[in-house]
């Protein structure tokens, strides 16, 4: 991955310098990512999209340790980049596309017009969009992972994946305690059972959430 800035598009904010070769990558992915989510037609979670976008015949991305925060980060922002400007370039057709890292998922268009309809805060899209953002200290990616852990608010995508996690759990924000996610998370799962007319990937989408949600309360406790 290189980690330098790209130009942008007219309707995007501007880079802060133009660098040929991540736009050549940012090209190539916009490719690969849209072809993965029209052969997933339920969506498919972040860690997916990045495995299928490092498997042949893409290999564009190298090997992540999703452990280490300052070595996955570039690979995340990198990759929601691509997301946001596909999700503009797709609206100009018709489409829209639904951006979290538990479910990314190509959608009819819901409102004439417009962007179609924005996936939590616009501040997130401006964040993504903003190559200013690709390259930061690693003192600044520990310290959003540590707002994230913490509850504290963020604009990071740390906060956006808690906020995302709460969402799909039927939440308006983070919840107070663990034990109101545990309760949330039984009458989702029942809600969602086949034999009452909900479906498996549902169930999975639920299990990720409150994954995201449990890890949440063990480290700010």
């Amino acid at each position: 991955m290189t980690d330098n800035h790209a130009s942008m598009s007219p309707s995007s904010p501007p880079a802060i310098e133009s660098d040929p070769l991540l736009e050549h990558q940012i090209q190539h992915l916009l490719v690969a990512v849209e072809h993965e989510l029209r052969t997933a037609p339920a969506g498919m979670n972040e860690l997916s999209l990045i495995k299928s976008l490092q498997r042949p015949p893409w290999e564009l991305l190298g090997a992540v340790s999703f452990n280490e925060p300052e070595k996955l980060y570039p690979v995340h922002f990198l990759l929601f980049h691509v997301l946001y400007r596909l999700r503009d370039q797709l609206s100009e057709s018709g489409e829209s596309l639904r951006i979290s890292p538990l479910n990314i998922c190509l959608e009819a268009q819901t409102v004439i017009g417009g962007k179609g309809v924005p996936d939590g805060v616009d501040t997130l899209r401006q964040f993504y969009l903003d190559l200013s953002q690709y390259r930061l200290p690693e003192e600044a990616i520990h310290q959003m992972m540590d707002d994230f852990w913490t509850g504290r608010p963020g604009k990071g995508p740390a906060q956006a994946e808690a906020k995302a996690a709460a969402e799909a759990l039927g939440f308006e924000a983070l919840p107070p305690d663990f034990p109101a996610v545990k309760l949330r998370f039984r009458r989702a799962v029942m809600r969602a059972h086949p034999d009452r007319g909900g479906n498996t990937e549902t169930i999975q989408h639920l299990n990720e959430a409150f994954a995201v949600l449990k890890a949440h309360f063990r480290h700010s406790t």
